[in-house]
């Protein structure tokens, strides 16, 4: 996983890794918490290199999206089709916002 900030209006994580599954699940889960104890409300989580994603992963932006709370964001960019599907099979593209790009989930939260 790699933090790059934007503006600091927005934190970009990228995850670095063809699989986001159990392994990484606890440093994803712990990386979302502190950027969001630390007063990050706009996250964008940038999917590009990811092919698969598991439950456990899920879980772990479940939780972020709760300690965040109703005013900020975590939005969801880059994602292969099997990780797209992931999110609309399971109904969580409605709680995560997903873009083709970076810079459009940027735009669209700065909107």
């Amino acid at each position: 996983m790699h933090l790059d900030e934007t503006n600091g209006d927005h934190a970009v994580l990228r995850i670095e890794a063809p699989r986001l599954d159990a392994s990484k699940a606890a440093a994803l889960r712990e990386v979302l918490v502190d950027l969001i104890a630390d007063g990050q409300q706009s996250i964008v989580l940038d999917l590009e290199m990811v092919e698969f994603m598991d439950s456990a992963a899920m879980s772990a932006l479940i939780t972020a999206v709760k300690k965040l709370g109703p005013l900020g964001t975590i939005s969801v960019a880059s994602a292969s089709y099997p990780v797209a599907r992931l999110f609309s099979i399971t109904k969580m593209d409605r709680v995560f916002p997903i873009t083709a790009t970076v810079d459009e989930a940027i735009q669209r939260l700065a909107a």
